[in-house]
């Protein structure tokens, strides 16, 4: 299985800065791991949209697969009551 690109939309730069330090680390290498496994164990499709959330304690990482371009988009990243929120 090849690997994919990750890439970041403009304001996850933002979401991540305004996680705790001793979360951070964590949901940074979860997100990593997502180039080697883009559907792990746990990952589940939101309803209605082409979509996937990805949970690291209580925080969220939502992201979408291109699985012709092998690329990943992580599209957002926070706290699970906070994340869904449009």
């Amino acid at each position: 299985m090849a690997a994919y690109s990750l890439f970041f939309k403009d304001s996850v730069r933002k979401d991540l800065a305004c996680l705790p330090k001793n979360d951070l680390q964590r949901i940074i290498e979860r997100i990593e791991s997502l180039a080697a496994n883009p559907r792990p164990l746990g990952c589940e499709k939101l309803s209605g949209q082409e979509k996937y959330r990805l949970r690291q304690g209580n925080y969220r990482i939502i992201y979408s697969i291109q699985d012709t371009q092998l690329t990943i988009w992580v599209i957002k990243v926070g706290h699970r009551r906070e994340v869904y929120r449009v």
